[in-house]
């Protein structure tokens, strides 16, 4: 088995209790940094090395897939008793799943909410936090009347575009993910939204990064910020006691109520040509199992892809986890194709010179266009030689 960062490392934990069940298995660990696992994974391919089962990052289930490097599961879940879709949430599920055939077995998820200071919104009249882009940019617009952001989002993150653009309804490609559709009137809608917030002073400036997101939030330079479950551990350890009781989670608001959010995690994989294919189904369905998934959520923090094992582990009776089920049932993939990782960088850059001002919305949506076009000329070339062929 090859884990990726402290995953890898926590997951030797549960293999001798695996032993146990399964005494005539034996579980070899490799735990693997996630700045090398993609080339690793990809030279151990190419060299025919590859690891029988393996921790794989969901975005880069279609790039293994394309490549026919990793084996469809579908007929193995339908013969298990342990694994059950229905207790999976939806959206993670089907980053799995590509052209109708699922490829990985999801073992944790990420997804972004909003996190916020309670008195800061309190002051401005928000009891609650906002649930529409109305009424968070209302509570934004108000909360910088003294001086200080509503908001920070920053620069050199594409999440946030890119989840409003889904919120406003698009698809983020178009023709079968042939060109980009970020001049469409769903994304450009989003993208005004969002160039506004820099526009209208309602974030920190480009000019001005913040530094230090946990002493800025400590300090109410900004009340609210869109981020990641990681952050729940750093938020406890990092703000202060005073604090503690003030900051809150909450599903990110959407144009006419709670809105999506990206479908991200890691899966479970099992790699083509492999020597113990049979013991690796096995392995991976114990890892997934809802009191597995517990267990590795009590070491790791790493939120579980089983809904039971969400009951389990107590995360649904805490306000802050539970913002975070409630996001994952609303939450989509991105789409599934091997160049989406090189798109969120064409989406950063041209989301940045619109929001710096030296670009205008047309402009950068324009050319945001362009370069994913360009960069998906090859995958066009491709499928029309297999449509081609199919012809034939």
């Amino acid at each position: 088995f090859w884990g990726m960062g402290r995953e890898g490392e926590v997951v030797a934990e549960l293999v001798p209790d695996f032993e146990r069940e399964h005494p005539e298995i034996r579980v070899r660990v490799q735990q693997i940094p996630w700045s090398a696992a993609h080339e690793k994974m990809l030279t151990a391919y190419v060299g025919g090395a590859v690891p029988d089962v393996a921790q794989l990052g969901n975005t880069w289930v279609p790039e293994f897939v394309a490549l026919d490097a990793i084996e469809p599961l579908g007929s193995l879940v339908r013969a298990s008793a342990e694994v059950d879709e229905a207790d999976f949430f939806p959206g993670i599920w089907d980053t799995n799943v590509v052209d109708g055939a699922l490829y990985g077995l999801p073992w944790y998820v990420d997804t972004r909410v909003l996190f916020y200071r309670k008195s800061a919104l309190a002051r401005v009249g928000y009891a609650e936090p906002p649930a529409t882009w109305g009424a968070w940019e209302e509570a934004m617009r108000r909360l910088s009347e003294d001086g200080r952001y509503g908001l920070l989002a920053p620069l050199n993150e594409w999440t946030l575009p890119v989840v409003l653009g889904m919120q406003a309804g698009s698809p983020l490609l178009r023709d079968g993910d042939r060109y980009g559709d970020f001049q469409g009137d769903s994304f450009r809608r989003a993208f005004r939204f969002y160039v506004g917030l820099f526009r209208d002073g309602l974030v920190p400036p480009p000019s001005a990064p913040v530094a230090n997101v946990y002493q800025a939030f400590a300090r109410g330079d900004f009340a609210m910020v869109v981020t990641g479950p990681w952050n729940l551990g750093e938020f406890r350890n990092r703000l202060p006691d005073s604090l503690q009781s003030d900051w809150a989670t909450a599903p990110l608001p959407g144009p006419d109520g709670p809105g999506t959010s990206t479908a991200g995690g890691a899966s479970l994989v099992l790699f083509r040509g492999a020597e113990h294919s049979d013991e690796a189904w096995a392995f991976a369905s114990y890892l997934a199992r809802p009191d597995v998934q517990a267990r590795f959520y009590e070491l790791t923090g790493s939120l579980p892809a089983r809904v039971s094992a969400w009951r389990e582990a107590g995360l649904l009776d805490d306000p802050r986890t539970a913002a975070f089920a409630e996001q994952l049932r609303l939450a989509r993939p991105t789409p599934k194709i091997p160049e989406w990782e090189r798109i969120t960088t064409l989406v950063m850059r041209h989301a940045e010179s619109a929001a710096r001002g030296a670009a205008t919305e047309d402009e950068a949506l324009a050319a945001l266009d362009r370069d994913v076009d360009a960069l998906l000329d090859k995958r066009r070339w491709l499928l029309a030689r297999d449509e081609t062929d199919r012809a034939d």
